[in-house]
């Protein structure tokens, strides 16, 4: 296998990455069109510390991540990091393309001088779930949620 990278997308990226959720099985009910994912994306690039990530391979994305990095007023404003939307493609997955990426979001988060990094995961994800442990996240905890339309 060629040498992973991992860079900040662009909003060229989006049409990848919309494909590549749904290949992940982790797009919404209705998801984007291109052109609504490339609006969506110029509206996150305005927000100061959230990023999409793309693992790359041989020129094509075989992974994604988001991180925001927050301050935080109740812990005297130290950092935290919260990962969200992790994929990698079906036909990429087991070959430390996620590994690498989680490693990627760790490095990002200690040099922003996060205190943590967090992430949820659906209940019925137990591979993703012993993934998460292989990589040093620890169960912590309980996630709530409501829906709210």
């Amino acid at each position: 296998m060629h040498e992973i990278s991992i860079r900040q997308a662009i909003p060229a990226d989006v049409k990848h990455l919309l494909r590549l959720y749904q290949s992940a099985e982790i797009e919404s009910e209705s998801p984007f069109t291109v052109d609504e994912g490339q609006a969506h994306f110029e509206v996150f690039e305005r927000y100061p510390n959230y990023r999409v990530f793309v693992a790359v391979l041989n020129e094509q994305i075989v992974g994604t991540y988001e991180l925001l990095v927050m301050d935080n007023l109740a812990k005297r404003g130290r950092k935290s990091g919260v990962v969200e939307d992790v994929a990698v493609s079906p036909l990429h997955q087991g070959h430390g393309i996620g590994r690498k990426m989680m490693t990627h979001a760790m490095a990002m988060c200690r040099e922003a001088g996060c205190y943590k990094l967090v992430l949820s995961s659906g209940l019925k994800r137990t591979r993703a779930h012993d993934f998460y442990d292989s990589v040093g996240f620890e169960r912590h905890g309980f996630s709530f949620r409501v829906e709210l339309d």
